[in-house]
């Protein structure tokens, strides 16, 4: 069985952020990647909003360079699935692809979260060209545009609110005929002049080309009609997944998933577990926030480590 001081679970800007913070320590950081290299950002085209950008830079681009800033200073990359953790004691012992095991004196999590989507086929084809499921991070490119946001609940409401500061007009696909919203985020969001409520409504197909991107959507409601509202952008706000089930017998969740850190900090419930990025982040949800959390998580990681004198070597 392989031994390592430090292990990093996933390959977002959390987890490449804490091993590059991890390994400039000399820790000797080994980094599985998973499904997705890269996380969420490699879906997305131009990131606007992570410093030091001035021009933007696409998702893939960034992540890209991240990774590269990992390799280069002395991290282990490496392809894999996480498929199985035992966190019951320290070193922890850590299964990839169903049959490699590992030991580790340190575990970071940081897996990320999941938007949840619709499933229409129309609505995969067009991801990253018209269709989101953060306004924060997309909005910018819809100035001036009509758009369109699905969800009925404060997350929902939220961002419309945020689209509507930005677009010429925002109109809201929402299922039944009241919002599952706070009733101070449903009064914010109907007071907006440029935000129409489409109740009783879902969503059939996202309209549109390869060359353009989201051109419309088309709308059923729930009486049978079926009628067509022409968009630029097709906002996803029904919620998201954190990947933390390997984890949750271990570490504390919140009621949707999330690993609880205590305070500003990335430790976990079990002494030796951290985490940093979307799984641990129900709030945020931003690279610039991931990034930062992976910092604090390597931090804390080598002060554990030199804690339990297994510094650097």
């Amino acid at each position: 069985m392989e031994s390592v001081k430090c292990l990093i679970i996933g390959g977002g800007p959390a987890g490449y952020t804490a091993a590059i913070y991890t390994a400039r320590a000399s820790l000797s950081p080994v980094l599985y990647e998973g499904m997705q290299p890269g996380g969420q950002l490699t879906t997305t085209t131009d990131v606007e909003n992570f410093p030091g950008f001035e021009k933007g830079v696409s998702g893939q681009t960034l992540m890209d360079s991240m990774r590269a800033q990992a390799v280069r200073v002395g991290a282990d990359l490496r392809s894999g699935m996480v498929t199985a953790a035992d966190l019951s004691s320290r070193p922890f012992r850590i299964t990839v692809d169903g049959e490699k095991e590992i030991s580790a004196e340190t575990l970071i999590i940081a897996t990320g979260a999941t938007a949840k989507y619709l499933g229409l086929p129309s609505e995969e084809k067009f991801k990253g060209m018209g269709v989101s499921a953060c306004a924060t991070c997309d909005g910018f490119f819809y100035r001036g545009k009509d758009v369109a946001v699905v969800g009925g609940g404060d997350t929902a409401c939220e961002e419309a609110s945020y689209l509507a500061g930005l677009c010429r007009k925002v109109y809201m696909i929402v299922r039944r005929d009241v919002f599952r919203a706070s009733a101070a985020m449903q009064e914010r969001v109907l007071s907006l002049p440029n935000v129409e409520v489409l109740w009783n409504c879902s969503t059939k197909e996202v309209l549109g080309d390869m060359m353009t991107g989201v051109t419309g959507v088309r709308v059923g409601r729930n009486d049978g009609e079926v009628f067509d509202i022409a968009v630029d952008g097709f906002f996803l706000a029904i919620g998201h997944h954190p990947n933390s089930e390997l984890f949750s017998a271990w570490v504390n969740v919140d009621s949707q998933g999330y690993i609880i850190t205590e305070g500003k900090s990335s430790k976990t419930n079990v002494e030796g577990v951290f985490a940093a990025g979307d799984v641990q982040d129900p709030a945020y949800r931003q690279a610039v926030a991931a990034a930062g959390s992976g910092c604090r998580a390597a931090m804390d990681a080598e002060r554990f480590l030199s804690l339990q004198g297994l510094g650097k070597a």
